[in-house]
Parts: C-alpha cells; structure tokens; sequence
C-alpha cells in the first residue's frame, strides 16, 4: 500500500484531535482504537502484532508533499507498514506534537478490540511461569513490569484487581514494545487463584512479612526447592504502596521475600520484579543447562 504524499499540516484537523483524545481513557473506549508511540513501540507491534494497526504517522521534514521522512529509521518503519498493507501517513512536527511529545516522530493507531483479544489469550504451555500484579496503578510500573516479565520468559502477565489501563500511552511507552510480546491477562482475584488451580500452579507471594503463621521465605533458599523452581508458579507482586493483604497472602503457597544486604529500606515494584523474576527463570535454566 503505497504512502500518502499529501503531508498532514493542519494541528486542528478533525482526524487529528480524534487520535490526540486518545490518550484518554473514556475516548479510547469509546473510539475502539489507541495509541502506540515512539519508534521502538511501533516497530515491535509491526513485527508480532501487524494486524491490530490500522494507520502509521511519520514525521517529515516540512510541509511540502516532496519532504522526505525525517531520517532514515522512520522511512524504513514507513517501508515495513506498507509491507504489511497498512496506511502511512506524512505529518509535520507541530503535528506530531498536537498529538504526542513522546513519539520520536512516529506513531500508529491500532485497533483496541482486536489486540485485548490477543493479549487476553490464556496460555496453554505445560509448566507456566505468570507474573500477576494486584491493583497496580501506576502506568509507569506496569510498564515496566511487562518488559521485566518479558525478559524473564514469563508466559504471561495477569493483571489482578483494579489495575491500570494497559493502552495507557504511558504503560505501552514503558514496555518498550513487550505488550506485544506475550499475553497480558486482566481479572479479579477469585478468576487468578481459580486459574492457578485449575493448571496447578504454586502462587508465590513477593511480600516482605508474610503471615504470623507464614513467615516469608528468603529467595535464595527458595531456590533450593527444585521441584517448585522448575514447576509451574505464579508470582504475586502486591500494590505499590500497600503490598499485598492478608487475605491474599493466606491464599498463597508461600511468600517469598528478596534479601537486602546493603542499608536501602526497601526495593521498588519495578526493582522487586526484575530481580525475583529473573532470578527464578536463570535458576530454571540453569537446572536444564546443567543436566544436558
């Protein structure tokens, strides 16, 4: 599908304030579409998830309809949408900035039905590895625990309670492109444990206290738990500013807590997250590599 030449100069235009409401909420509900900004974001969706885009917007070098696309990255991003037969679009910068100054001189509209779709596939592998988050608000976190949990080689994401909106623009910015690597599954607390129960999996609780009946365990010694490192488990990470609750706590196998051994208070969600994660799927492996 060939680029339109004609380049986008009008900041008022109506197409333009459609696609900059929707880094509201209320207005990408109401539209079905939302926002991926930024050269990284776009291209991964490009490459795992073509089919929920609908219109990419690239940046140019002025108003004329001859200006060539701001740099070389961009005109590639342009080259690869069109692959995909998807419509390209030429915008100026005061276009680009009416709708974000977050995009690095691209952005794409994507379809938000047909995505959740995607995301909201369970997982059918044999041993599987969540990373659940309850009633995580911040969209700067949740982004940033998808990429971690990405990294990790999770199976999915389970966002549990009343968490944030992942087509939050701010959320898909964070994840650097993971939201279209892996699942990312949305439910209330009673569908995680069910779930858990249903494919047995172990939930671990990332919590610091633990229960008077169940204290935490360090994660170095749980690691010594072969059976369970290697067996299907879900890691629970609680809110950001309030953990998690006793009631939750009570419904976890365990709870696993991350020693500090310098004098910091405390290790962020982010932080926690990466490290717990990752430490749990290097141990994995490292098992596996080992008994080759």
């Amino acid at each position: 599908m060939p680029i339109d030449q004609q380049v986008l100069t009008n900041t008022k235009a109506e197409r333009i304030r459609r696609i900059s409401e929707l880094t509201n909420r209320k207005h990408r509900q109401k539209a079905g579409k939302f926002l991926i900004e930024g050269p990284q974001c776009v291209r991964e969706a490009l490459t795992w998830q073509p089919q929920i885009i609908q219109d990419v917007y690239v940046r140019t070098d002025g108003a004329d309809p001859d200006s060539p696309i701001a740099s070389t990255a961009l005109g590639k991003l342009a080259g690869e949408a069109m692959e995909e037969r998807i419509h390209v679009h030429k915008m100026t910068q005061e276009v680009e900035h009416r709708v974000s100054h977050d995009a690095q001189g691209v952005f794409a509209v994507a379809d938000l039905n047909s995505c959740r779709d995607l995301l909201g596939r369970v997982p059918q592998t044999p041993h599987p590895f969540l990373a659940a988050f309850w009633q995580m608000r911040d969209p700067g976190n949740a982004g940033t625990v998808i990429r971690s949990a990405d990294a990790a080689g999770c199976d999915a994401v389970v966002l549990v309670g009343d968490c944030v909106d992942i087509f939050n623009p701010k959320v898909i910015r964070a994840t650097t492109g993971s939201l279209f690597h892996l699942p990312v599954l949305a439910m209330d607390e009673r569908a995680f444990f069910d779930l858990c129960r249903e494919r047995d999996t172990t939930v671990l609780a990332a919590d610091v206290y633990g229960t008077e009946g169940k204290p935490p365990v360090s994660l170095p010694d749980l690691l010594r738990n072969r059976e369970l490192v290697e067996g299907s488990k879900a890691v629970l990470f609680g809110n950001e500013a309030r953990g998690l609750t006793t009631e939750l706590l009570d419904e976890c196998a365990m709870s696993v807590s991350i020693p500090i051994y310098g004098k910091a208070e405390s290790l962020n969600l982010g932080t926690s997250a990466a490290v717990m994660l990752t430490t749990l799927a290097m141990s994995s492996r490292i098992e596996t590599m080992g008994s080759r």
